[in-house]
């Protein structure tokens, strides 16, 4: 039934391989959550937890015994096992300590997905944006490189702006095409998510357009890395439910350190006897003790690892939350700047050069020069805006978000 469910949903999205599709990030979200089989391994790992919970209330199987009281004949008997019962209320926490875990685990898959689905369709975002500007780039060096053909033609141009024109324009094309094979790499990145990899996918934004920035980038986020916001993550989470697994595995083996009990229903009699089978009651004792205290420091091992491991992970988040809030306010500053200048310079240089070389009034080199240099602009800015979006993805990955 989830498999008809995916299908039947990226049928409705992706209708033909060679029709495009524009799919906004909430559908892609929900799509990429379907599709992937990360998620549905951590599912199936949470059922296993839950069927080997259900039998955490686990019996040694009965032994069946031939004797022979009196050497005359043979009878059966039969013997259980049992551990202190403090051993299956132990290993029912466990249980449900490793379903936790298992849940935490599926959490955290969940939020490695939603932020490889955000960073895919940032990378076809940006990379549609990149093709349009060499397209735009590319149209106005031919049509220039058409006009001097004709000029050189007519002798008002030399032979080396002739040439130069002509290498510029190819040089363009040359870029565009390029271009255009980083935005199907990056259509085919965000297909494999969905499971459609040969999908003709767009996203129909336009990332040259001024972005929206909070007053203080991003987010007003605290200048230190606030504890409660890093501890609310799945990755925290996941780690401190995994040493409260390593912990009830600690009483578990303690507690197979206590006696057992056995219980048997055997003949002890001759064959005359009027009752023949009788029950038997027994201890176990833990006489080899020297096995236990190893396995008693194994789990104690285990459970310093774990608390270890949490605050390697803890420090590597930190860490990771820094410098995502770093590049967070570099590349904000950055967009204000290019925002409030950078594209409005941009715009004039564009629209000056071209009045000015229509007019005469400039040579084709400083033409070119100015046009290389405001495509340059939006181009820096455009990388600015995917390392803001990029650090803004990271972060809320970090917070759990």
């Amino acid at each position: 039934m989830r498999r008809i469910l995916i299908a039947a949903l990226l049928t409705l999205w992706l209708p033909a391989r060679a029709q495009q599709v524009v799919l906004p990030l909430d559908s892609v979200l929900a799509g990429a959550l379907l599709a992937s089989p990360l998620l549905r391994q951590s599912g199936e790992e949470r059922r296993e937890q839950q069927a080997l919970q259900r039998g955490s209330f686990s019996l040694l199987n009965p032994g069946l015994t031939v004797e022979s009281p009196t050497g005359e004949f043979f009878t059966w008997g039969v013997q259980q096992l049992f551990d202190f019962p403090t051993v299956y209320t132990r290993q029912a926490r466990v249980g449900r300590a490793q379903v936790e875990l298992a849940g935490r685990s599926q959490v955290l898959a969940q939020a490695a997905v939603r932020r490889d689905a955000r960073l895919a369709y940032l990378a076809l975002q940006v990379a549609e944006t990149r093709q349009r500007q060499l397209q735009s780039q590319d149209s106005l060096l031919q049509t220039l490189a058409a006009a001097s053909e004709r000029l050189f033609a007519a002798g008002e141009v030399d032979y080396l702006q002739r040439v130069s024109t002509a290498a510029e324009s190819r040089q363009a094309s040359n870029r565009v095409q390029q271009a255009a094979a980083d935005r199907r790499a990056a259509q085919r990145r965000l297909g494999l998510l969905l499971g459609r990899p040969t999908a003709e996918l767009a996203t129909g934004t336009d990332l040259s357009r001024p972005v929206n920035l909070p007053a203080q980038a991003p987010l007003a986020l605290a200048e230190v890395a606030d504890t409660a916001q890093l501890r609310s993550s799945p990755q925290w989470a996941f780690y401190t439910q995994n040493i409260e697994v390593s912990r009830q595995n600690l009483r578990l083996v303690r507690a197979r350190n206590l006696p057992g009990f056995s219980l048997g229903y055997i003949n002890q009699g001759p064959r005359e006897t009027p009752q023949l089978y009788r029950l038997q009651a027994g201890l176990t004792l833990p006489v080899y003790f020297f096995l236990n205290r190893t396995r008693t420091q194994a789990a104690e091992a285990r459970l310093r690892a774990a608390t270890a491991q949490r605050e390697a992970a803890a420090l590597e988040q930190n860490s990771q939350y820094q410098q995502a809030l770093a590049d967070a306010r570099k590349f904000g500053a950055s967009l204000r700047y290019y925002q409030e200048t950078g594209l409005p310079q941009a715009a004039t240089i564009i629209s000056t050069a071209q009045r000015l070389f229509r007019a005469g009034e400039v040579s084709y080199y400083l033409f070119v020069q100015s046009e290389n240099q405001a495509f340059q602009i939006r181009t820096d800015y455009l990388e600015a805006v995917r390392g803001y979006q990029e650090a803004l993805i990271q972060l809320n990955y970090l917070q759990g978000q």
